[in-house]
């Protein structure tokens, strides 16, 4: 990515380069992070450069936010939480973030695929955007029980459109935390709706636009550190590399708006 042309920590604020600089002399260590799918494609092109900055291996758990969530209210913990907004608030309120840890690092809209080189659909309006879901032969988007917030706003948009019985029919859901675009890709679905950054990670498919209006879902993507981090200073210079313009650079080319 452009943004890392030059060395990424010779991008970093003086404060930050001196609280890198710090981490570094201690003894490496090992930073537990769970992420949402949200920001997958962004954060693993991003870890390798944090890493090298701070000298601490990032290991990372993925699955939806909600699902996350749940596993952090059950009592699993991590170091690093980045979540939807709206998970993490939740994790605030029920004492499982440090308080005044969080920050938010970007946001995103929703994205219709298709299969790489298929005829584009028009989207443009609400009405066409309806008449495409009921010709396609079959769709694929988040399943709802899973608690993805594409997937839940998605089935909402359905039944709004009063569309939802005939869709049942011709739906196609992935494996939690698993990509609709991958049912394009391989023939199972005709197009896949999905948040943007995950669908457009997928090889194989082309992006026709965002749904039309207020039938767009726009999500927010914010981090925390856990009260029982191990090194909360770690963490905290893991946040502050995602909110940098060589990070924000990186959000742009993934799909996602920087905060």
């Amino acid at each position: 990515m452009r943004g890392f042309k030059t060395p990424f920590v010779g991008h970093l604020t003086a404060g930050l380069a001196l609280l890198v600089a710090q981490a570094s002399l201690a003894s490496a260590s090992e930073i537990k992070v769970f992420s949402t799918i949200g920001v997958q494609a962004a954060l693993e092109e991003l870890a390798p450069k944090i890493e090298a900055a701070t000298g601490n291996k990032l290991a990372i758990t993925w699955g939806t936010a909600a699902i996350l969530v749940r596993k952090i209210q059950a009592g699993e913990t991590a170091d690093l939480y980045v979540l939807t907004g709206q998970g993490l608030a939740d994790l605030i309120k029920e004492s499982k973030v440090a308080p005044g840890s969080e920050a938010d690092i970007a946001s995103s809209g929703m994205g219709v695929v298709v299969k790489h080189g298929a005829p584009r659909p028009d989207i443009s309006t609400p009405e066409t955007y309806k008449q495409t879901l009921l010709n396609a032969k079959a769709i694929a988007y988040s399943d709802p029980a899973s608690g993805g917030a594409s997937g839940v706003f998605f089935a909402k948009t359905l039944e709004r459109m009063g569309i939802a019985d005939q869709m049942k029919a011709k739906t196609k859901h992935p494996p939690p935390s698993g990509n609709s675009a991958k049912l394009v890709v391989s023939g199972e679905a005709e197009l896949a709706v999905q948040q943007e950054p995950e669908v457009i990670s997928v090889e194989g498919v082309d992006i026709i636009g965002a749904p039309p209006g207020d039938l767009n879902n726009i999500t927010s993507y914010a981090a925390g550190i856990s009260p029982n981090a191990k090194d909360p200073d770690a963490a905290k210079a893991v946040i502050k590399l995602l909110k940098t313009p060589e990070a924000a650079a990186v959000y742009k080319a993934r799909g996602l708006k920087p905060a």
